[in-house]
């Protein structure tokens, strides 16, 4: 099947996978906004414990979803890879740390011998719950605002800042990417409980802390948005990199289909979850985080549109065509992509196996607890 495709279409093709994926690693960040909010919503040890075991048991999906996004950009993307891990390692480096101590956490927390005590652990994962969604809006933001690497003629990058990617929280957009990344991460922990506990007080917290967390939240999501569709962007002209006015709002125009509606769904979808609330608004949240991150990633590069803008050198800004590896390559990932629904499949079914209310009595009697 495959093997007939022209370059242009697989290239078009694994940038849609690279953004659904993208779009799933989104909707994975429940767990990270729930870590954050168990010192606010739990107020004894007991309530803690259980939150921390509501959502030490997804964390692992998360971290899966976050490795096949990054594998997948590297197997279709190299260039792109090479570019930004290599590049703006600081960031990247900052953001599998926050990861690592993550895991550590959840292994280390309630272990017998732990001679730390369960609070520096429980501090561990506060800082994973805010800044790995931070930082992952951060690093996104950047596909719109732009990074400073040149790429010479042999296509080796140059990074030509020494902050190593830090310098994009500089950037007021990409800080404000953050925050919205880390608010939706909240709603969607806060949903969560809702979907997943069935002790009264924890819910009764949660669910005063959602209805006003969702309106700060729509406050700064439309913010980001008029920011998209205004802001100056990179397309291509003829051949050649250029800047062109509110180059983000054409492409949603001239992309009805594939971005505007999608965007527009799954916008309305995770608004009408986070203000719904109860058992199954998270299922609508999820859903809609998936589509609109989908569409805003999608966005950034179909049409073989500058994807990694370089603000230092635009010529040096990277597309679906002059970062893809070889159309070979890209044909033989096709095939092995079939089986990315294969990896969703064993995402889905090992949530579907923990998929029970979270009682104080079930944590008690679980000798695996967190």
């Amino acid at each position: 099947m495959f093997e007939t495709w022209e370059l242009l279409w697989l290239q078009n093709y694994w940038w849609g996978i690279v953004s659904l994926l993208g779009g799933f690693l989104a909707m994975m960040l429940f767990v990270q906004g729930g870590q954050a909010l168990i010192p606010l919503i739990g107020k004894n040890e007991t309530d803690k414990t259980l939150l921390y075991n509501v959502f030490g048991r997804k964390w692992e999906l998360g971290f899966t979803t976050l490795v096949l996004f990054g594998g997948a950009i590297f197997a279709a993307f190299p260039l792109f890879y090479a570019v930004s891990f290599g590049g703006a390692y600081a960031a990247w480096m900052t953001l599998l740390f926050v990861y690592i101590i993550q895991a550590v956490s959840y292994e280390y927390r309630t272990k017998k011998g732990n001679v730390y005590g369960a609070k520096i652990f429980e501090i561990f994962l506060s800082i994973n719950g805010y800044l790995a969604p931070f930082l992952i809006g951060v690093i996104i933001s950047t596909m719109f605002s732009g990074s400073p690497f040149i790429l010479d003629n042999d296509k080796l990058a140059h990074w030509i800042m020494p902050t190593r990617g830090l310098e994009a929280l500089s950037v007021p957009f990409n800080v404000l990417g953050g925050i919205c990344v880390l608010l939706i991460s909240r709603i969607l922990g806060m949903l969560y409980i809702l979907n997943s506990v069935k002790e009264a007080e924890i819910l009764r917290i949660t669910e005063k802390k959602r209805q006003s967390e969702i309106v700060v939240t729509l406050v700064f999501l439309a913010s980001y948005a008029v920011w998209i569709f205004s802001v100056l962007g990179a397309d291509i002209l003829q051949g050649k990199v250029v800047i062109e006015s509110n180059r983000y709002f054409h492409t949603f125009m001239n992309h009805p289909i594939s971005v505007s509606v999608p965007f527009v769904i799954g916008l309305l979808l995770f608004l009408f979850g986070g203000f719904r609330g109860k058992e199954t608004g998270f299922w609508f949240a999820a859903s809609g985080a998936v589509l609109t991150v989908f569409a805003l990633l999608l966005s950034t590069g179909i049409g073989g549109a500058p994807f990694y803008p370089s603000y230092v050198d635009l010529s040096s800004s990277l597309t679906t065509a002059n970062s893809s590896a070889s159309r070979y390559t890209l044909m033989v990932m096709g095939y092995v992509s079939l089986f990315v629904p294969v990896v969703l499949g064993y995402i889905a079914y090992v949530w579907y196996s923990m998929a029970r209310p979270v009682t104080h009595e079930e944590i008690k009697n679980d000798p695996f607890s967190y």
